[in-house]
């Protein structure tokens, strides 16, 4: 299986004008994530700190990075360049990895495959080194350390061709290259000859692929598969309205939005999705480009509440000389299930749904000014649930937290019980909350919880959490927090924290 692999960088004049690099912040001060071409002839590197780049170059201009725009860009192109193969791969950050096999022939052979990739990026302004190997690990190599446009046929000419590259081609840690060139290995072709043996004794600990020069080898040669994640290209939902003739009233402004929303709505449900954000173009015919964009606490496939939150976002809509085109796209849609129509309608005849309740709020007040409760990890009852924006995604649950059975109905604060009588080391027999005393006939417990180690002191107690119900059959969830003898305070204390149904 023959694969391609690349890594790019951006080119023109305007970037090389002067030193210029891309710094991120760390603990320990700025640093340089990236260096045109300018900067590395003033000495600036990659991954030097910006103070030491200074010393070397102080007119160096500096802009801050960003690693998620790149992403984001290297996923794009990753799917443009499936033109040249059935699927592709991200090598972060500044590479892709696309298999060619059975392709170019299509192309005239390889040679004319890689002349037509450095073509199509050369158009877009981007600089590239591309080769074609039997592995992606070699592929990855010579795409960074050997010549460009270098073509490798059969997995037996491998070693072969990649013995002069320097062993960082082995895609190893830092700290491991920096190993094996202390032993005296630089080359890859070096590894070979001082033995397997050798170099197994000194990284048999070593597991991860970075970590181990021997698996990586075994990789690059074709003895150990690699798996890759490719990238799969995800349609998103898009619907547009091309006028006969401009529009500029907003009656008929919102008449066109409804059919836009209308077909939104079929579009999602043959897709069983629903929208979580979505953006309105609108195209003026001086060309100019209106966007608004809505994000909804939940995924909705609704025309007449799509509709209603954009009626109060298309107020200051200018429309100068008419609106000629609208497009409505999904850029976050989630799997909605269908539901049957009369409940939905239900809920908005007889009141407002929560959803949509959150969504008006969100876009009258601001999403800042709307909260909502979610669940949150942990044992401690007050502190399993918090308060986030209605637009941020519910943090990964623990499904081992969810088997604990919780009462309906958690008071803000404990509040603490007076105990009046109560067996040694368990329950309660009588107890005063509130003025009243109660008998208690039925208790069900305990259910110790350990204070959480990371977050209390060393002197927090334990608490023992007991279902009880008194003479009236009314229930409570109360806890006794501490136990006698534990060295950590004095008598126990008796807390009550909810009431169960």
């Amino acid at each position: 299986m023959d694969r391609w692999s690349m890594a790019m960088g951006e080119s023109g004049a305007a970037l090389d004008a002067g030193p210029l690099v891309l710094i991120g912040d760390t603990a320990h001060g700025p640093r340089i994530e990236a260096v045109n071409r300018a900067g590395a002839a003033a000495g600036a590197r990659r991954g030097m700190m910006l103070a030491d780049a200074r010393t070397l170059c102080p007119e160096i201009a500096t802009a801050p990075s960003d690693p998620a725009g790149d992403l984001t860009f290297l996923e794009d192109l990753a799917i443009w360049a499936q033109r040249w193969g059935p699927w592709s791969a991200l090598d972060a950050p500044d590479g892709l990895l696309v298999d060619v096999t059975s392709v170019p022939h299509l192309f005239g052979g390889e040679k004319h495959l890689l002349a037509d990739v450095h073509e199509a990026f050369a158009k877009r302004r981007l600089s590239i080194r591309a080769a074609i190997a039997p592995t992606a690990g070699a592929a990855w190599a010579l795409a960074h350390y050997g010549p460009d446009a270098a073509i490798v046929e059969g997995h037996d000419a491998i070693e072969r061709a990649l013995a002069d590259l320097p062993v960082a081609a082995l895609r190893l840690d830092e700290d491991v290259v920096t190993v094996l060139r202390r032993l005296g290995l630089k080359r890859m072709g070096e590894i070979a000859t001082i033995g397997r043996d050798a170099i197994q004794r000194r990284f048999r600990n070593r597991k991860s692929p970075a970590a181990n020069p021997l698996i990586r080898l075994d990789q690059l040669l074709g003895r150990v598969p690699e798996p890759l994640l490719p990238v799969v290209p995800q349609q998103m939902p898009l619907v547009q309205r091309r006028l006969l003739e401009p529009i500029r009233y907003r009656a008929l402004l919102d008449r066109v939005v409804a059919d836009l929303a209308a077909d939104m709505a079929r579009e999602l449900e043959g897709q069983g999705q629903g929208a979580r954000r979505l953006e309105l173009q609108l195209w003026r015919v001086d060309g100019e480009v209106v966007v608004r964009r809505l994000e909804m606490a939940a995924a909705t496939r609704d025309p007449a509440h799509i509709v209603r939150l954009f009626a109060a976002r298309l107020d200051d809509i200018d429309a100068g000389f008419g609106i000629e085109m609208l497009r409505l796209r999904a850029s976050w849609a989630e799997p909605l299930a269908l539901e049957q129509s009369d409940i939905e309608t239900a809920a908005e005849t007889r009141g407002t749904s929560l959803a949509a309740c959150i969504d008006r709020l969100t876009v009258r007040l601001g999403a800042k000014a709307v909260s909502r409760p979610v669940p949150f990890a942990s044992y401690i009852p007050e502190r399993a649930q918090r308060w986030l924006p209605p637009l941020e995604p519910e943090p990964a649950s623990q499904g081992q937290l969810a088997f604990h059975a919780r009462p309906l109905k958690l008071l803000d604060n404990p509040e603490k019980i007076a105990v009046l009588y109560a067996t040694p080391d368990g329950h309660p027999q009588r107890f005063r909350w509130r003025g009243g005393v109660h008998e208690v006939a039925r208790v069900e417990g305990p259910e110790r919880i350990a204070p959480e180690w990371w977050r209390e002191r060393g002197g927090a107690r334990l608490r023992d959490y007991y279902r009880i119900e008194d003479g009236e059959g009314r229930r409570y969830w109360i806890y006794r927090q501490g136990i006698i003898g534990d060295g950590r305070g004095g008598a126990p204390d008796w807390y009550l924290q909810g009431l169960c149904a």
